[in-house]
């Protein structure tokens, strides 16, 4: 790991996460989730303060070995108990039909296998699980998408694997999912430049079989 990816990115992923701006956008996602929950690409715990009082426990899947000290920091304010586990999203070693809820915000954007770590999700997910989302991808402008497609082979380098062109409501759809119409929300966030301000949130149930 080079002294960018282990020193540097990690500060600029922090700012850019916990950014106040986009907590009003995190509180209607995270705040949904209900009974266990798992959330992947966990980060330094931006997420933790919208969860419902209720929500308790999360389980989160992190591929780092150990969770950053800026990570801890923001768990032991939380006072919720995070249990996390070292593992990467395309392989996720629980039983199928295990979880009331997943969480991602931010995170498909930087998985490689974007396709596998969708089915996996669905597969842990009960019947009457849910899949609460927020992400950044593909916008629906084909001038702003060509500069996406340009821009995401340097974004991937310096953005710890992001791409920005990503189009997340097709990949949610595809990876087998029903999404409700009014279950989602896109459109451009304000004050963001808008190869990166294409947003996605909304909840996604799995279609099993």
């Amino acid at each position: 790991m080079g002294l960018y990816a282990k020193h540097v990115l990690p500060r600029l992923l922090e700012a850019a996460m916990h950014e106040p701006r986009l907590g009003r956008h995190r509180a209607p996602v995270v705040g949904s989730a209900q009974g266990r929950v798992r959330e992947i690409g966990f980060g330094t715990g931006a997420n933790l303060p919208y969860y419902p009082n209720d929500v308790r426990r999360i389980e989160i899947v992190e591929p780092d070995v150990a969770l950053s000290q800026r990570a801890r920091r923001h768990i032991a304010m939380s006072g919720r108990d995070v249990i996390s586990h070292a593992l990467s999203a395309e392989r996720l070693p629980f039983d199928s039909d295990s979880f009331d809820a997943v969480v991602s915000t931010f995170t498909l954007c930087s998985i490689a296998e974007v396709d596998q770590a969708l089915t996996e999700i669905r597969r842990v997910l009960r019947p009457t699980g849910r899949f609460v989302f927020l992400e950044h991808g593909r916008s629906p402008d084909p001038r702003i998408a060509t500069w996406q497609h340009r821009l995401t082979p340097l974004q991937k380098r310096i953005g710890g694997g992001c791409h920005l062109d990503r189009p997340i409501r097709t990949l949610i759809s595809q990876a087998g999912f029903a999404i409700a119409p009014e279950l989602i929300a896109e459109r451009y966030v304000e004050r963001v430049p808008r190869i990166f301000g294409w947003f996605t949130s909304g909840t996604a149930t799995p279609m099993k079989g």
